[in-house]
């Protein structure tokens, strides 16, 4: 285990969890796989599938964050990481394939930490175009509330620009699997 990306994934984090440890393994695992280093801007993009504790250690440890538009959420509830080198042109995929096996959390932690990474993943390369970079949008007011939003959430709705907030949404149908 990687000492210093653990203590700086708890601080980041407020605490330890499996699921941070997770997160931190997933870090190496890039790492070693990829020869990447911690992103500076957005030359390192991650899709992460979920929104656990984990995705706080790809923050803290590779500098993947929301904030820089290197950061993307696929919510398919999957523990599963995809990383675009935009340097190099490599993908890869990680998902976490390690099961609890009935251990206690304690015990499940300290095994995701001393695990090797090939035990812990499964993992592929990606023949795929890196996601575009982040873009910036206009804020347009919205007609309902007066609040503003980015002009890509920005919905038409009985003549007027309003929020997703203010957005009835029209949905006859049951849902199903997919949207």
């Amino acid at each position: 285990m990687n000492q210093s990306y653990w203590d700086k994934a708890k601080d980041f984090h407020g605490h330890a969890c499996p699921g941070l440890a997770i997160g931190v393994k997933v870090c190496e695992a890039v790492v070693e796989k990829m020869d990447v280093g911690p992103a500076f801007d957005e030359e390192l993009v991650c899709i992460v599938e979920n929104d656990a504790c984990g995705v706080d250690a790809i923050q803290a440890l590779v500098g993947c964050t929301f904030g820089k538009g290197n950061l993307i959420h696929k919510d398919t509830g999957k523990f599963a990481y995809s990383f675009f080198n935009r340097k190099t042109g490599k993908a890869m995929r990680f998902y976490f394939k390690a099961g609890k096996n009935g251990i206690d959390r304690e015990a499940f932690q300290s095994y995701i930490l001393d695990a090797p990474v090939d035990e812990l993943f499964d993992y592929l390369e990606l023949d795929v175009e890196s996601p575009e970079y982040a873009r910036k949008f206009p804020s347009i007011k919205c007609e309902i509330c007066g609040e503003s939003a980015a002009e890509n959430k920005i919905r038409l709705q009985e003549g007027k620009r309003v929020c997703l907030d203010c957005f009835k949404n029209y949905g006859r149908f049951i849902q199903g699997g997919s949207d």
